[in-house]
């Protein structure tokens, strides 16, 4: 029977807090088949399409039943993409706040070492690319002999930038008495095959969306000549007005392009493609996910997994040119059966993909005459007003679980022997200290970061300004959550 209430789980008062304060209100279906499959210790197969709340329903199961006690990892995601690295690690952080479960990300084009020390600290659940978590093993600093749970993230993705036989090689590298989760959002037959080889009995789920993304999502397209690709850009993006626009591109040099186009007609806009640092990337989601500005042009990095809500519309400036790019890409509008807009742009010359597009939705995208000169004028001062206003900055997912916690930044870490028990010792000696008071504790070279739970912050702060900790005075300050 599927349950329709997460308190029917059986699960701890700590995940169901950081549940009830991420305002998850009831399970989706996905989860409500999910969670209890894996609570039971069983594996499983879930066809689900994007946006339907999958990364929760696995990360409840894994932080209720991840041991906090066991040093090394117990649980590794495996996904595609940095940023669906980034997005994953802070999904299960969220949900294991108040469990106190720590999450690592280990990706390419970040610095090893990094990874490396983070690693050896205390770690729970390690969320990786393929090929970052292959360099960790053959590097020995990833230990795998606690892995109890194993889950394989857009695996037909995996498949088509052909890391499967590095996910062959890592899911070797496990024990086999482990539970295995496997999400896709299409089935070839070399997920099958992979399924079946490395797979204890699985429980295959198919999660049928009753609103489906091509069905709750109003998708139009315009035929527009290469070079007249700008100039209807500009009309479109004033004509609908949207408060956040993602517009993708077929290329690296193609977003640079639109970019600095757009730019110079001062849209508030930024980019995102594979050729940018790690650290340019991050920050550019992290500042449209809080809607510092309005319109994100990028490539499909940013078109798998990437959660941001309320995207008004959706602009391919490019067609794609196979039909999953396509919903994947509209499936960043019309989030868990919100209603969105998508408009595609598509040269004369295009008509193949647009054909592969229709017949892999089903329907037929319907085309539409570009706005006339009225139209666009029409729209020109609400667009303009709306330029000129400075955006509402969102809160970030997590920032509800942060009222009541302090992260506090002591001047000591490794280098003078600092360990988690002289911290949790000194912490526990305060008057109205409990351990459960006391959240992650991060050690790093020369620093340690404590998180302060229950609104007891303040109090630990002040005491520590005359407290000794491992016998000397230490400089503690508040830190940046």
């Amino acid at each position: 029977m599927i349950k329709s209430d997460f308190n029917e789980y059986p699960l701890s008062s700590e995940v169901l807090k950081a549940i009830n304060m991420l305002n998850f209100e009831n399970p989706t279906r996905v989860q409500a088949l999910v969670i209890p499959t894996v609570l039971e210790q069983k594996d499983i197969i879930v066809k689900s399409q994007t946006g339907s709340g999958k990364t929760a329903a696995f990360a409840i199961p894994i932080c209720e039943l991840v041991d906090w006690d066991e040093n090394k990892p117990q649980a590794l995601v495996i996904v595609p993409t940095r940023e669906l690295a980034i997005q994953v690690k802070e999904d299960v952080f969220n949900i294991g706040r108040f469990k106190r479960i720590k999450v690592s990300a280990v990706f390419g084009k970040a610095p090893f070492y990094m990874q490396e020390k983070e690693l050896k600290q205390k770690t729970h659940v390690v969320v990786g690319t393929p090929g970052r978590i292959i360099d960790h093993i053959e590097q020995g600093t990833l230990n795998l002999s606690k892995i109890k749970y194993l889950v394989i993230d857009e695996a037909d993705e995996m498949l088509n930038m052909g890391f499967i036989e590095s996910m062959k090689t890592i899911i070797s590298s496990v024990s086999k008495d482990r539970v295995t989760m496997l999400f896709s959002a299409t089935m070839p037959r070399d997920i099958e095959v992979l399924c079946k080889r490395y797979m204890k009995e699985p429980t295959y789920v198919k999660v049928e969306e009753q609103n489906p993304a091509s069905e709750r999502i109003y998708q139009e397209r315009y035929t527009v000549e290469q070079k007249d690709k700008m100039k209807l850009l500009r009309d479109i993006t004033m004509v609908e007005n949207p408060d956040s626009c993602i517009i993708f591109c077929n290329t690296q040099q193609k977003v640079d392009d639109v970019y600095n186009e757009m730019a110079s007609l001062k849209y508030t806009c930024e980019k995102i493609h594979g050729g940018m640092e790690q650290r340019d990337r991050v920050r550019v989601m992290k500042d449209f996910k809080q809607g510092y500005f309005r319109y994100l042009i990028a490539t499909d990095v940013a078109a798998r997994g990437i959660d941001i809500d309320n995207i008004s519309l959706v602009i391919n400036y490019d067609i794609p040119q196979d039909s999953e790019s396509y919903v994947h890409r509209i499936g960043r509008t019309g989030r868990i059966s919100k209603e969105g807009r998508a408009i595609t742009f598509v040269t004369p010359y295009e008509g193949r993909f647009l054909n592969d597009i229709h017949q892999y939705i089903g329907k037929e995208i319907a085309l539409k005459e570009r706005p006339d000169k009225e139209a666009v004028s029409d729209s020109k001062q609400e667009f303009v007003e709306k330029t000129n206003t400075t955006p509402e900055i969102k809160q970030t997912k997590g920032a509800p679980l942060s009222k009541e916690i302090m992260k506090l930044h002591i001047n000591a870490g490794k280098k003078t022997k600092m360990r988690a028990v002289d911290i949790v010792g000194t912490l526990c000696n305060i008057e109205g200290i409990t351990a459960e008071d006391i959240g992650i504790i991060n050690i790093i070279d020369v620093s340690t970061f404590v998180e302060i739970l229950n609104n007891k912050g303040e109090l630990v702060f002040r005491e520590l300004q005359n407290m000794t900790i491992k016998g000397r005075l230490r400089k503690v300050s508040k830190a940046d959550m």
